[in-house]
């Protein structure tokens, strides 16, 4: 089961997450579970650990992932010298008010802590309007390193947010075969 811990204050990155496990969930690819980082217990802890996949999904508050998920991070961590989450699939997503909103230094905050407990990265791939003119609001913020929105969260962020987990989940299944 694939975990997706994410935290909000408004709701929007809760949309977004909830989007993300619908995309697991379809066609069959996957299962899912929400972990919201304000109600996180022993048997969410035990799911990370097992889950063959982590996707990230925070607010972007002052240029980072918002301090509250910081410190799920930090507890998260003690995982790392014992490798437990090496080899896992990691994605991440973030939302802000503005356009930029330094979104991008929350995505490489989160791929960087990916990285360090040697996690495999997934990146976000929709390509949307300008380049595809019949897919406008698809990655509307146009990244590539995870999935970014800006509030309110569209229609098009949440069908992104969609694509974006069927790609994690079928990113898991692939490195897990064999494994």
């Amino acid at each position: 089961m694939i975990c997706v811990l994410y935290y909000s204050d408004t709701g929007h990155t809760r949309a977004l997450a909830e989007a993300v496990v619908d995309g697991i969930g379809a066609d069959g690819i996957g299962a899912a579970r929400l972990v919201d980082v304000a109600r996180i217990g022993a048997e969410d802890w035990a799911a990370l650990d097992a889950a063959p996949a982590i996707v990230f999904g925070a607010p972007t508050y002052m240029g980072s992932t918002a301090a509250r998920f910081d410190l799920i991070l930090e507890e998260a961590a003690n995982r790392w010298d014992t490798g437990r989450w090496a080899n896992k699939i990691a994605a991440g997503f973030t939302v802000a008010v503005h356009p930029s909103g330094d979104k991008m230094n929350a995505l490489v905050r989160l791929a960087v802590f990916a990285a360090q407990m040697g996690m495999i990265w997934v990146g976000q791939s929709e390509i949307g309007a300008p380049v595809k003119p019949g897919r406008a609001g698809i990655n509307r913020d146009g990244s590539w390193l995870g999935l970014m929105a800006t509030e309110p969260v569209s229609d098009g962020d949440l069908e992104t947010a969609r694509v974006f987990g069927a790609r994690v989940a079928g990113a898991s299944a692939r490195w897990s075969v064999g494994a």
